[in-house]
């Protein structure tokens, strides 16, 4: 009987008993994430909508892909120039609202955080480098903001365009993790927090590059990708790399390669225009594997565009054409594994000098 009323309680429960000590770790301080069980509020405090939220989100919600596909073009339009930070910042709420799954409404938050940034880098209007509190979103590991704000603050940042968006994006990952907290989900909420603290080490090495006279730097951990020596010059890039499997939105490790791309074409022998072609392999139909290969051309495309390439490009998808390696194993994760080289974008300068 003790066990079955111990399950019943961690099932009445907000909280997952598992992810107790998940929630431990985060440092969370809002009280009313903290209380679970039986008794637990669901007021205003406890963070239900109040009229006030309805009528600024709600519209928005049965409009996300719309809005989000919206807000990506009129983006993707705004040269980057010397606004790094708040266009990065734009791209990653973006990119949080269309991989949030939720009706909590985290997505319609992300969605009004990347539509503010957004308009005000249209209208060249002052934009707040602070980070709002929302509604769906509790903070978790202060020690990481405490980071932040240490990064923030420091003159060599503002010298240092590079070193603002890995920063931005940092900010934003650490609200998703927020969010997670807010929802109880404790144990993705520490899942996200790699990615912040690589983030974070990129942003601080990169400005303490710059301070050193090194503007161009990139750190040890993205070694910076050198053209060919020959022609036709090409990069190569894992799609394991860039997405999920079978996926289209860019994985932080993915924007990290195609900065370091960005960088490398500012040194390039002249060209008159890039190729963006994607490949899938062989696993699946024809037809999934060309819309696949095609999705992700044009996300890399788009990503390129919005980081200040301003030759013409030309994005491609080709399917499970031009398969690398032939792969024959029986169990399908090693397959996986095993072709992953046939899954790949190939950015090519097209009339660059040999």
């Amino acid at each position: 009987m003790k066990l079955q009323l111990t399950m019943l309680v961690c099932a009445l429960s907000l909280t997952a008993c598992a992810d107790r000590a998940a929630r431990e770790r985060l440092g969370i301080e809002d009280t009313s994430v903290l209380r679970t069980g039986i008794g637990a509020t669901q007021d205003e405090p406890a963070g239900a909508a109040n009229s006030q939220w309805l009528n600024a989100y709600a519209p928005i919600a049965n409009s996300r892909g719309a809005a989000i596909a919206s807000l990506q073009d009129r983006l993707n339009r705004v040269p980057v120039s010397s606004n790094r930070y708040f266009h990065a910042k734009a791209q990653c709420w973006l990119d949080a609202a269309q991989q949030a799954r939720d009706q909590w409404g985290f997505v319609e938050e992300a969605i009004g955080q990347a539509a503010m940034i957004t308009m005000g880098i249209e209208r060249d209007t002052p934009l707040s480098a602070a980070n709002p509190a929302l509604r769906t979103v509790s903070t978790v590991r202060p020690d990481l903001w405490a980071i932040v704000n240490a990064i923030k603050t420091d003159p060599a940042l503002a010298q240092c365009p590079q070193a603002q968006p890995p920063l931005a994006c940092a900010e934003v990952e650490l609200m998703q993790a927020g969010h997670d907290a807010w929802i109880r989900s404790f144990a993705n909420a520490e899942k996200r927090l790699p990615d912040v603290k690589d983030n974070l080490r990129k942003s601080a090495e990169t400005a303490l590059q710059c301070q050193q006279g090194m503007s161009a730097a990139v750190p040890a951990s993205v070694p910076a990708l050198a053209l060919p020596a020959s022609a036709p010059h090409t990069f190569t890039l894992r799609m394991d790399s860039l997405f999920r499997f079978n996926g289209t939105s860019l994985l932080p490790a993915g924007r990290r390669q195609l900065d370091s791309v960005v960088s490398a074409l500012e040194s390039a022998p002249a060209a008159h225009a890039l190729e963006v072609t994607g490949y899938a392999d062989r696993l699946g139909g024809a037809a999934h594997n060309q819309w696949l290969s095609m999705q992700r051309a044009q996300t890399v495309e788009q990503y390129l565009r919005a980081h200040g390439v301003t030759l013409p490009i030309a994005a491609r998808g080709r399917g499970s054409a031009n398969q690398r390696v032939e792969c024959h194993q029986t169990r399908q994760d090693a397959l996986v594994q095993c072709l992953a080289p046939n899954r790949r974008v190939e950015i090519e300068l097209v009339g660059a000098a040999s």
